[in-house]
């Protein structure tokens, strides 16, 4: 170019240079926003796991609409982030377009201003080395600034992960002191011995350390023995001076200077009230509770039951055995001693019946019990066992309890969490825990004699104890005769697999994640572009990017124009100084031939009918303005372009979410929450920032071919025919490549499910995954999913790399084409129309190779537009709002009288019913229980009331109101529940409480007071202001279901219900939680579902179920009288002292009962068809 038109190279080459730094800028831009976006998406996902996990607490709770607000902002600023970054990108585009007009712009003009005459030669030259020149500043290096910037903000998110500090190891772990050794009591020195737990090992840092120091120990003594003969015992739990916390910016230790000495072969029960430490203090010895001093040495192996049973996809055997070896003896006894012959004998499948994600598709006792066994089929010295006889009946608790925890573990070292009192006499140590401080340890009798409080608590069960001893045989007895009578009555009804349900739904296989087949069809491009705009806006997007390209074009021709105009005026003056004919030869020839780049304009012009000139100024001052409005609309294109998709993919996640939040429990129980995950994440992902992009760009390189193939068929007809066989192979080429790499994009979308799935299953169940030691066995499972997800996405990169090898080998034939063409052809063409020809069929076979590239890529990217659109319509509940006319007063229901009249409700239309032909009448203000064995359909009657599953025939009335007639909210916001499993979100705790801001803070701190937690969120930081960890995990169980008992407090609904709301919660929080019934719902009706007896047996009616059906439904008192009921024979396993207290506690209430029922004689006779 120098030597063409001298300095001014320079100043168009400075032009082009001066964007280096504004694309550096804008890359770090990029990076900074890249950043922001990860994080606000990484929010979004949080929120939508936990909206995802906690989708029936949701449901129950009628409050999809605040959850949606939260998503909706978290959406709000995760858009704003990616819309920056994209018009950022967007722009980084647009200068490849008009970067390099800007630049020959600069140096056209320069070299006009001075005085250099613009010839055709001249514009061929600068226009081809820009075009040069613009590939690599203009947009390989942009793509290389975003890439870098990707990059490197992916690179520190994972580098930030993984300087994340990690667990102890299985020997030691660091606390707040620094230095970890090994030390025994009497001894000064460290041991300097490698010591072992789990089979893993690891070097003591030989460092001298006293024992008045404040050390951090968690390790095994059973070879320190061997070389100091120190007093612990082998294979026991020693803790010393033990405090700890979960987060050092905590006001309030975990545990304070907490000391214990676990002898082995021991079973030591851990009772305390709720929030006092019992399961941190198990997570201490598992090393998940990092500790600020003390000690803890565990010898032995050891194992772990949760007191959240944790399941995963699989098989029930899988979910025991967990990795160990199948030993069929061992396995069998296990299955015995934990309760779950019967349940293997109702499941489809027996124990290779596949459950749900969670386990959500069996009961909560199901859960607890497969949990348990998993934990003793392993074979250990220590067992933790956190609470795991709350979530199963009293018959079944008790057969835990001897045959499992005494009988198969005898000789074990035990250490057992429990609110089961009764248990506790045969317990050879008791530890009481109280704010995180052992209050008190001793054997029960011990115990009993102190003066404590525990005395009190014991009164009833220290009865029960004595006439137990004397009268455990005849228990036992009547159990096999229970167990009996059960079985053969469900037999006898052919409950078959139906009885095995929740409120969840019957167990379904895991539905395999749905695949599209062929291409991507057009509808799935409309409704992309009809999410972003109606067609005005879309006919206005695409009608800018055309002007954009016009504009191009124009500045082009008038290029070609300008050239022309200088060429003849130096024709002109020639011609005055008779020397025309040496100069018009060559260079009306090389005018005639001159096409410029990109434009379809000929230069061939008779030079004879040229009239009036414009000057050259007004020739600068019209390519000033056409290179202005390709800059303009370059921009504007890109902005009004992206600010389309940024509008498309809001529509579509509001879609998808509103379609997730209404979609029914059915859909949640057969689809993994990875799988759903997957959709919200890497999805959306692609639709938010790479299908923009890619569209975009595609649209942009369509209609640059456009003018390029004008050109080439202006300066060469013939050229079109090696073009179009050139075109032809490449549609070819496109098409098998289009179909396999769609269908590799599609599966490797569905292998990454299973990733997200895996990975979020072992966040959930990791303290249990660690404690028994299954790792490794997890690390193989996400190996092999992430080995079959990165072969797919292996296969998807080497597809396109083979697809490029194949364009690029046609693009070079064809060039070879044109070059020798030229040869061929007569030689009256000049060197500028040979050189544009060859520079033209690089420049199409680039751009068309691109092209196909990009538009293959964009139908393999719009497969994530279509997977979205699959989850925007899945099938939905009914309206969450009732139809006009029907909605109920705001009042209703005024008296609480719940109807089921022949209910039959199925959770799938393939499979039977779980209730059949349940008929009862709960009157105004009747406290009902609801018992039944582990499967017998209680779960599934709160599922018809809040009409989680339809019912398949029947009616549920309210008040006489056909509740199926209503809005979902309007029915579900006037039911108060208390689930069985008590779950809180992230977020304030006042928004946990009151979602919809409709209540003051006094009321809220009333109803915490009345739950007795005020004194403990006033010790909060922030009070109701204080953050609540994903999950609630900053509170115990016990505290969350009091937490649960503050929402039914506040909303003060005229019913409600009660599932199991006292299983995980110590005997004086039970009694808390009774008592504040009592008085705060005196006026409702209540129905609880409960496994403890004594929590329903003041109940003026009690519904016996069995395989689904009502056996029996009237006043305890009456049920207690036939010696043949199931109820009497529950109570009699209670022992003879229990079973008196709870028959007087039944007969108590009866009087009451009888009193309550002569107010309620009118209502009862105006409600028909009683059962």
């Amino acid at each position: 170019m120098w030597t063409k038109i001298g300095i001014s190279a320079i100043i168009g080459v400075a032009t082009l240079l001066l964007f280096i730094p504004v694309q550096a800028g804008f890359g770090k831009m990029i990076s900074t926003l890249r950043t922001c976006t990860a994080r606000r998406t990484d929010e979004r996902i949080k929120f939508m796991n936990q909206i995802v996990v906690g989708i029936q607490v949701i449901k129950l709770y009628a409050w999809e609409k605040p959850f949606a607000h939260l998503i909706a902002l978290a959406r709000k600023h995760e858009i704003k982030a990616i819309r920056a970054s994209c018009f950022v990108m967007g722009l980084l585009s647009a200068f490849g377009r008009f970067g390099t007009k800007l630049a020959v712009f600069a140096s056209v003009v320069s070299y006009v201003l001075q005085n250099g005459r613009l010839t055709a030669e001249e514009v061929f030259v600068v226009t081809a080395y820009f075009n040069i020149l613009k590939h690599v500043m203009t947009e390989s290096f942009p793509l290389a600034v975003i890439e870098v910037a990707e990059s490197t903000v992916s690179i520190k998110r994972v580098q930030a992960f993984l300087l994340n500090e990690e667990v102890a190891s299985a020997a030691t772990q660091e606390g707040s002191c620094g230095k970890i050794t090994t030390t025994l009591e009497g001894s000064n020195k460290p041991c300097e011995c490698r010591c072992s737990l789990n089979d893993t090992e690891l070097v003591k840092d030989p460092v001298n350390t006293k024992i008045s120091d404040k050390i951090t120990t968690v390790d095994t003594v059973d070879r320190l023995l061997e070389k100091t003969g120190g007093p612990t015992s082998k294979k026991s739990i020693v803790i010393t001076n033990v405090t700890a916390k979960w987060m050092e910016d905590l006001p309030k230790n975990t545990l304070t200077d907490v000391s214990l000495d676990v002898r082995p072969g021991e079973l030591v029960a851990v009772v305390g009230p709720v929030g006092s430490g019992k399961t941190s203090l198990l997570h201490a010895i598992l090393k998940e509770l990092p500790l600020n001093s003390g000690s803890i040495s565990v010898g032995g192996s050891v194992s772990y039951a949760s007191q959240e049973p944790w399941l995963f996809t699989g098989s029930v055997r899988q979910n025991i055995l967990f990795g160990q070896p199948m030993d069929r003896n061992r396995y069998r006894q296990v299955v015995r001693v934990c309760a779950l012959e019967r349940d293997f004998q109702l499941l489809p499948h027996g124990d290779r019946t596949i459950v749900g994600e969670r386990g959500v598709t069996l009961s909560g006792g199901q859960r607890a019990r497969i949990s348990l066994a998993r934990a003793i089929y392993k074979e250990a010295d220590i067992y933790l066992l956190d609470d795991p006889l709350s979530a199963v009946d009293t018959r079944v608790g008790r057969h835990l309890f001897e045959d499992c925890i005494c009988g198969f573990l005898v000789g074990k070292t035990r250490v057992l969490v429990t609110h089961q009192l009764q248990y506790l006499h045969t317990a050879d140590d008791i530890i009481i825990l109280n704010n995180g401080a052992v209050e008190a340890v001793g054997t029960f009798t011990k115990l009993q004699n102190s003066g404590l409080d525990f005395a009190k608590q014991l009164e009833l069960e220290v009865g029960e104890t004595m006439d137990d001893n004397l009268n455990r045989m005849s228990a036992r007895s009547s159990d096999d005769c229970v167990s009996q009578c059960s079985a053969n009555r469900l037999q006898h009804q052919n409950s078959g697999s139906s009885e095995v349900s929740s409120v969840a739904g019957s167990i379904p296989e895991m539905a395999a994640e749905m695949q599209a087949r062929g291409s991507v069809g057009s509808r799935v491009y409309w409704v992309y572009f009809s999410a972003g705009g109606n067609c005005m806006v879309i006919l206005l997007v695409f009608g800018l990017c055309v002007l954009s390209q016009l504009a191009i074009s124009g500045g082009d021709y008038w290029m070609s124009y300008w050239s022309t105009v200088e060429e003849h005026r130096l024709i002109m003056s020639e011609a005055n100084s008779g020397s025309s004919q040496n100069v018009t030869g060559p260079i009306v020839n090389d005018t005639a031939s001159y096409q410029d780049s990109n434009s379809g304009y000929s230069a061939t012009t008779d030079v004879a009918e040229w009239g009036w000139l414009p000057s050259r100024e007004t020739c600068i001052y019209v390519y000033s303005g056409l290179v202005a409005s390709v800059i303009i609309l370059s921009v504007c294109s890109v902005i009004c372009f992206f600010t389309m998709c940024m509008r498309a993919s809001i529509n579509l996640h509001n879609a998808m979410f509103t379609s997730i939040t209404r979609a029914t429990m059915r859909f949640f129980n057969s689809n993994p929450s990875g799988q759903i995950l997957n959709r919200f994440s890497k999805d959306m992902g692609t639709v938010d920032e790479i299908v923009p992009l890619t569209m975009i760009d595609c649209i942009q390189i369509g209609l640059s071919l456009l003018g390029i193939i004008v050109v080439v068929a202006v300066v060469n007809v013939w050229l079109l025919i090696p073009a179009a066989v050139m075109f032809l192979i490449f549609c070819i080429l496109r098409v098998y490549f289009v179909a396999t790499s769609r269908s590799v994009k599609r599966l490797e979308g569905i292998t990454r499910s299973p990733v997200f799935s895996h990975l979020s299953a072992s966040l959930q169940g990791l303290t249990t995954i660690r404690a028994l030691g299954a790792q490794a066995m997890l690390e193989k499972e996400f190996d092999g999913h992430q080995d079959l997800h990165s072969s797919a996405w292996y296969m998807f990169i080497t597809t396109t790399r083979a697809f490029s090898v194949w364009l690029d080998s046609t693009c070079l034939l064809y060039i070879i084409v044109v070059t020798f063409s030229f040869f061929i052809m007569s030689g009256d063409q000049y060197g500028g129309s040979v050189g544009l020809a060859i520079t033209q069929a690089v420049t199409l076979t680039g751009l068309l190779q691109w092209g196909i590239r990009q538009s293959a890529e964009l139908e393999t990217q719009m497969t994530s537009v279509e997977r979205v659109l699959e989850y925007s319509r899945i099938e939905k509940e009914p309206s969450l709002e009732s139809p006009p006319g029907r909605k109920p007063k705001d009042d209703w229901p005024s008296q609480g009288v719940i109807m089921f009249d022949k209910v039959f409700l199925t959770y799938s239309k393939d499979e039977p019913p779980v209730l059949k032909n349940v008929s009862f009448v709960l009157r105004p203000a009747e406290k009902v229980g609801v018992v039944g064995r582990t499967g017998a359909g209680k779960s599934s009657l709160i599922a018809a009331l809040f009409r989680l599953a339809d019912i398949s025939s029947g009616q549920i009335q309210i008040d006489g109101i056909d509740i199926a007639s209503i809005g979902l909210h309007d029915l579900r916001s006037k039911i108060s529940i208390i689930p069985q499993e008590p779950v809180l979100f992230s977020g304030s705790l006042r928004e946990n409480l009151d979602p919809f801001s409709e209540y003051s803070d006094a009321a809220l701190w009333a109803a915490l007071a009345e739950v007795e937690l005020k004194q403990v969120v006033d010790e909060l930081p922030a009070g109701l202001s204080h953050r609540v960890s994903e999950g609630g995990s900053n509170f115990s169980v016990g505290q969350r279901q009091l937490l649960c008992l503050a929402r039914a407090i506040i909303r003060n609904n005229k019913i409600l219900v009660l599932d199991e709301a006292t299983a995980n919660v110590d005997p004086q929080t039970d009694e808390l939680i009774q008592a504040t019934v009592r008085d705060k719902f005196a006026d409702c009706t209540v129905l609880t579902i409960a496994h403890r007896l004594h929590t329903v047996m003041d109940s003026d009616r009690i519904v016996i179920m069995d395989a689904g059906h009502v056996v029996k439904f009237d006043h305890p008192h009456l049920l207690l009288t036939s010696k043949h009921d199931v109820l009497y024979q529950m109570v009699q396993q209670m022992g003879p002292a229990m079973a008196e207290s709870l028959c007087k506690m039944a007969q108590a209430s009866y009087k009451k009962y009888l009193e309550k029922k002569k107010k309620h004689v009118e209502i009862s006779e105006s409600i028909t068809d009683l059962p």
